[in-house]
């Protein structure tokens, strides 16, 4: 096995572990209240998706693409990983289409993030904000075609509300943080472009 392979097998398996953390984990935003002092805001959103975008920056396409395979294999018939449980039951709810959305947006920002003179916080943060909006789009499509098929209850417009764009604030903040820290930890962890 090369030192490249086993690169991508490393960060594969770093990812898989940010990833599932990230499931479990959900950041809030600290402000100030001058009544009561520093407050926590919940975000409502796990950091599953900036776990995956963060493997993609750092460690690349192919690792975080894979490390996206070993997630889906394991909350699909191993372990309920997902936000909302697991099995391959999973596969019906409306929130399945977000998951599988991270195969393409962990490629794409992966690649992005590769790219000459990209490798600044603009660029990182960039190709952090389009896997989101590969993410996005994939969970969208998967939630109108759901629809159309009359698989859920609520309607349309809630399941977006609910899926897409309630969360999308926060998802989105935690793009740039997710860009920040890819800039400060890619030189740090000598990975090249």
């Amino acid at each position: 096995m090369g030192v490249r392979a086993l690169l991508n097998w490393s960060g594969a398996l770093a990812g898989l572990l940010l990833i599932i953390a990230g499931s479990l984990l959900y950041p809030a935003l600290p402000l100030w209240d001058p009544r009561t002092g520093l407050a926590a805001v919940d975000l409502g959103i796990s950091a599953q998706v900036p776990a995956l975008l963060l493997t993609a920056l750092i460690c690349g396409p192919r690792a975080a693409f894979i490390a996206s395979v070993a997630y889906l294999v394991f909350g699909l018939f191993i372990l309920p990983v997902f936000h909302g449980g697991g099995g391959l039951d999973y596969l019906q709810q409306p929130a399945f289409g977000y998951i599988a959305g991270f195969l393409p947006a962990a490629w794409l920002s992966g690649r992005l993030a590769q790219q000459d003179g990209l490798d600044t916080l603009e660029g990182l943060t960039g190709a952090a904000m389009l896997g989101l909006v590969t993410i996005q789009l994939c969970g969208a499509l998967n939630l109108v075609l759901g629809s159309l098929a009359g698989r859920w209850e609520p309607s349309l417009s809630q399941l977006l509300l609910t899926y897409s764009l309630l969360p999308l604030p926060g998802q989105l903040l935690l793009c740039c943080l997710v860009g920040l820290l890819a800039r400060m930890l890619r030189p740090l962890l000598l990975v090249q472009h």
